[in-house]
């Protein structure tokens, strides 16, 4: 069985680190999910998750958490590298994992061209 944890590396992790993206003021959304991004001078992409209350009870906030890192995990080749992303899932919709994934691989992309940061 191979390791199917998302790395430290991979992760934002400080408050500074989620300032700075939401500084930054480059977000796209959908009907599921928005999405802020910023370059973060490293080679790969990391991801930070923000989840609140509006979103729904305990179980559902950590069904969207998983969906998120598991889209995320899975298809980080497609995912544009150098930016620090978050993502935040809009309040009424419901994870499956097809919609986020679609959802994720767009924004990523449409941001990652303004801000002209288009490698994988």
């Amino acid at each position: 069985m191979t390791d199917q944890h998302l790395p430290a590396e991979r992760r934002l992790r400080h408050s500074s680190d989620f300032a700075r993206v939401y500084r930054q003021r480059c977000a796209a959304g959908d009907a599921h999910l928005l999405i802020y991004g910023a370059k973060n001078g490293h080679p790969h992409a990391r991801i930070g998750l923000s989840v609140s209350r509006k979103v729904g009870p305990s179980v559902c906030r950590n069904r969207w958490k998983r969906a998120i890192r598991e889209a995320f995990r899975t298809h980080l080749p497609e995912i544009p590298g150098g930016v620090d992303w978050i993502v935040i899932p809009r309040q009424r919709a419901i994870p499956q994992q097809a919609s986020v994934v679609k959802s994720l691989l767009e924004l990523t992309s449409s941001i990652a061209v303004r801000l002209g940061s288009g490698d994988s």
